[in-house]
């Protein structure tokens, strides 16, 4: 049973798994875990009511007014070695430069974009699809906030020089981006676009829009479920956030993918 004599913690995400996230935390921490799903619902008033002693994000896609972030240790997730890999799109970018591996930081709300204080960070392979990958990272993130409840860690500025990536535009998703008769370049542009809400990686003929999944590379060149629309029918996709989404103050912030 939750533990009436200590404060809350709160999630902020729009993912509908997170809903689970929350009972295990609620468990394994023996103190109440609600859960603001809903850009509308995110207010200083329902905020003051819950009380938190912490505001976890773990995926978000909207904005978090600095008066919220301002008065209460707010998380944020960000799949990125930090200060290496500020802003948009960071797991398409680190794939596109030959990472293998990467972290997830844990690192406080503030201003300025990916530039708060770093409570943890820990390691995280990238390799198969980014479905996987955001699976793994998932369980990462949840380990991370049963420590910080725990532990407690002073925050520690970040140290080095800031790297900063672009946000991906849906244009990119298309494999005639990819370098000519390099294999290696179209399989990772297949397996880092697979995943719930991403402009899927997709060649463009006669009308036809072909979009890629679930693909699988053999000695003899890859495979590929492969979906085929057409160009009049096709709808634009949703781009996924990647991490706890727009975090800065609601006056200069706008959405970002992860």
């Amino acid at each position: 049973m939750p533990d009436s004599s200590q404060r809350p913690l709160l999630l902020l995400s729009s993912r509908p798994w997170n809903t689970g996230l929350a009972k295990r935390l609620q468990v394994q921490l023996a103190r109440s875990v609600h859960t603001i799903t809903t850009p509308a619902a995110l207010t200083p008033a329902a905020v003051a009511a819950i009380n938190p002693e912490w505001i976890f994000v773990p995926h978000w896609s909207h904005l978090i007014p600095e008066s919220i972030w301002d008065h209460c240790p707010t998380v944020i997730f960000h799949m990125t070695d930090l200060p290496y890999g500020r802003g948009g799109s960071p797991l398409q970018n680190l794939i596109q430069r030959g990472h293998s591996s990467t972290m997830v930081t844990a690192l406080r709300c503030t201003a300025e974009l990916d530039a708060g204080d770093i409570y943890l960070k820990e390691p995280l392979s990238l390799h198969g699809t980014a479905e996987e990958i955001f699976l793994r990272a998932d369980g990462l993130i949840e380990a991370m906030i049963k420590r910080i409840v725990r532990e407690q860690p002073t925050p520690q500025p970040q140290r080095g020089e800031a790297t900063l990536f672009q946000r991906r535009k849906p244009a990119q998703s298309n494999l005639a981006t990819c370098s000519s008769g390099d294999l290696s370049a179209w399989a990772d542009q297949l397996r880092m676009l697979d995943g719930e809400g991403y402009p899927h990686a997709y060649l463009e003929a006669h009308g036809m829009r072909l979009e890629f999944r679930r693909a699988g590379r053999s000695s003899d060149g890859l495979y590929a479920d492969v979906r085929i629309v057409s160009l009049n029918n096709a709808l634009p996709h949703k781009r996924r956030e990647l991490s706890c989404g727009s975090h800065r103050p609601l006056a200069i912030a706008k959405g970002r993918p992860w």
